[in-house]
């Protein structure tokens, strides 16, 4: 099927979905490590942290999105996953842009506390949250503009 919508209804499969959240969580814990071990551990500012762990995610969804998530997509070669890999980081701007605003708004707008073993881990769950919000965006980006999936 050509055009916007059949490039959805490939989007719109489960099994891909289902990779690709898994992949997120795969992410999303080592973003989630970062962060913890940065905020709690060092005293690093959230946003910081957040821009450390993201990098990390983000290097490490596209590396297992490529092999796995979206194989029969993209042109093979070095070239073509570098460039790949440059999109990835373009497009998941919107959602670590909805990640950091979600961080921001949690831990700067709210006096929310959650102290665990004598570490404040509310910036992680803040963290976490936001990840949740741009997951969804990443995959409608990453599916349409760094795979292609459905373009002929």
């Amino acid at each position: 099927m050509s055009g916007g919508l059949g490039k959805l209804e490939e989007l719109y499969s489960g099994i891909r979905f289902g990779q690709f959240v898994s992949v997120g969580a795969v992410g999303a814990t080592a973003e989630t490590i970062v962060v913890a071990i940065l905020t709690a551990g060092y005293g690093v500012l959230p946003q910081l942290a957040k821009a450390a762990g993201a990098e990390v995610s983000i290097t490490l969804m596209f590396l297992i999105n490529d092999r796995w998530t979206f194989s029969e997509a993209g042109a093979a070669g070095w070239l073509p996953r570098i460039r790949r890999y440059l999109k990835s980081h373009l497009v998941r701007a919107g959602g670590l842009l909805v990640g950091f605003a979600v961080l921001t708004a949690l831990t700067s707008w709210t006096d929310i506390t959650l102290v665990v073993a004598g570490a404040d881990l509310w910036p992680t769950v803040a963290n976490a949250i936001g990840i949740g919000c741009g997951m969804l965006l990443n995959y409608l980006t990453e599916g349409l503009f760094t795979w292609r999936v459905g373009a002929e």
